[in-house]
């Protein structure tokens, strides 16, 4: 079910000491670790399975500051300018382009939506717009649905999850950074009531400093240090076609459906609005939580009642630094796909766009992504333990954010 994702040299052996451990090896982890390497600074990154193995590996591969929660949009601002010279500065292909994003609207009210956004979104100098229906005609041509129009972002683009993450890894090794794969952090040392070090599989690591980027892992991580973070999975799944030439540029989201072009001239199709949350009892324990979004979101949200119930139910809580913990008996978290929701949106794309009507799928896969309750990532330091520093729960939206993200929590 993995992608294929680019590979890189890791280092073999754990050094003593670090300034700054980063735990996990998702965009945002790397890209603290890139940022600290350029400062010169002494930066571990600690992976217990592969970089960019999990959701940073999996994702759609947007990157876009239209229809971003304004709390996300400085970071998706600097993002966008960070994307545009990181092919250059890793000295390697990310597959970063603008091509520009598109949201359709199939109604008025939709349209209005989009409006009220943009209108919120002025303040910060988004450069979206509203395209009427005759607009959206002329640069959408080849179309059988009839859209009421669509917000568009010229600026906006898309990236390579399989090439850019290795590549920003790859360029922080350069820089000095160590990156540890296959190597899992059991927990935090602490050391008169601060982070002292980190205690991994494969010994302990000296710091002042660690960075929790674990992504889906962060609310388990966290509750052994007895910190209720809430933060739940929901389940992804993209397929990718076989190379179309001669295709729609522009990225295009719609109701229930986004397509992409992809760097090998196929495409990344996937469900949007459509979020599959598998029943845990994580799910009890959150409730209230997630409750108003619950609310909120009913109608895009599918619950199910899956395996995934007994498998996190008899998975540890808690577990001493010195035996294994459940980062080393899951390497990484790969999911099935859901098939039903890609063969729908396969149906979608080809009826509403006769180009994707004889696509070939050539992978499809499934992606469990961190969510919180009101979708916005935490990227903060950790009062109840001092140098600890969490940059977790993006909800779908870490990869487009991911090197404003790691900037900022480097």
């Amino acid at each position: 079910m993995m992608p294929s994702i680019d590979r890189i040299e890791s280092d073999a052996k754990l050094p003593e000491r670090a300034d700054i451990v980063v735990i996990g090896a998702g965009i945002v982890g790397v890209s603290a670790a890139f940022f600290l390497a350029e400062r010169g600074v002494e930066v571990l990154v600690c992976e217990k399975g592969v970089v960019g193995c999990e959701q940073s590996g999996r994702n759609w591969g947007w990157v876009r500051t239209m229809g971003r929660d304004l709390a996300e949009l400085p970071l998706s601002l600097e993002s966008q300018r960070l994307w545009a010279t990181m092919s250059r500065i890793c000295e390697a292909e990310t597959g970063f382009t603008r091509c520009g994003i598109l949201y359709v609207c199939d109604s008025d009210k939709e349209l209005a939506a989009q409006q009220a956004w943009l209108d919120a979104a002025r303040a910060y100098q988004v450069a979206s717009r509203l395209l009427s229906r005759d607009e959206l005609a002329a640069i959408l041509p080849a179309t059988s649905r009839r859209f009421a129009g669509a917000l568009m972002t010229s600026g906006d683009g898309r990236a390579e999850p399989q090439m850019a993450v290795p590549a920003m890894a790859a360029r922080a090794r350069r820089r000095g950074a160590r990156i540890v794969e296959n190597c899992a952090v059991r927990g935090l040392d602490l050391v008169a009531g601060r982070v002292g070090g980190v205690v991994t599989e494969k010994g302990r690591v000296a710091c002042e400093t660690a960075i929790l980027a674990g992504g889906a892992w962060s609310r388990l991580f966290c509750g052994n240090e007895g910190l209720d973070l809430p933060q739940l999975k929901m389940l992804g799944s993209v397929l990718a076609t076989a190379p179309m030439p001669g295709g729609p540029e522009m990225s295009v989201g719609g109701s229930n459906f986004a397509f992409r072009k992809r760097f090998d001239g196929g495409y990344t199709l996937a469900r949007r609005n459509g979020s599959i949350s598998h029943i845990t009892p994580d799910s009890f324990r959150l409730f209230l939580d997630f409750l108003p979004s619950l609310i909120k979101g009913w109608d895009e949200l599918k619950l199910r009642v899956t395996g995934r119930f007994l498998e996190e139910w008899r998975m540890p809580r808690r577990w001493a630094l010195d035996t294994p913990s459940p980062f080393e008996a899951v390497r990484m978290l790969d999911p099935a796909p859901d098939k039903r929701q890609l063969e729908e949106v396969t149906a979608t794309v080809g009826g509403a766009f006769p180009f994707f009507r004889d696509l070939e799928v050539k992978d499809a896969w499934g992606g469990l992504i961190d969510v919180t309750p009101d979708a916005v990532p935490v990227i903060s330091k950790v009062e109840e333990l001092p140098g600890l520093v969490v940059a977790t729960g993006f909800s779908g939206h870490g990869f487009g954010i991911g090197p404003g993200a790691g900037q900022l929590a480097a």
